[in-house]
């Protein structure tokens, strides 16, 4: 087996800016050379896509046209 190479910390930036994507191909890349950080940046990726989709549900829910009950009108 290969000794582990620490890997540039640059790589955290595809989950920071491409989320669960991101953290997926940095994973694939980075996991037998440095499957630490590998973990972290799919780990990052996962908790930054969760992150999104609760504030895109709570902006969603703020908006009048979203939060009133739609109802058919006879």
């Amino acid at each position: 087996m290969h000794p582990e190479r620490q890997q540039s910390l640059w790589w955290i930036l595809f989950p920071v800016f491409l989320q669960l994507i991101g953290g997926i191909i940095a994973y694939f890349v980075l996991r037998n050379n440095d499957p630490r950080l590998a973990k972290f940046c799919i780990q990052l990726g996962l908790l930054l896509q969760f992150i999104n989709l609760v504030l895109v549900y709570y902006l969603i829910s703020q908006i009048p046209e979203f939060s009133q009950e739609f109802g058919v009108q006879i």
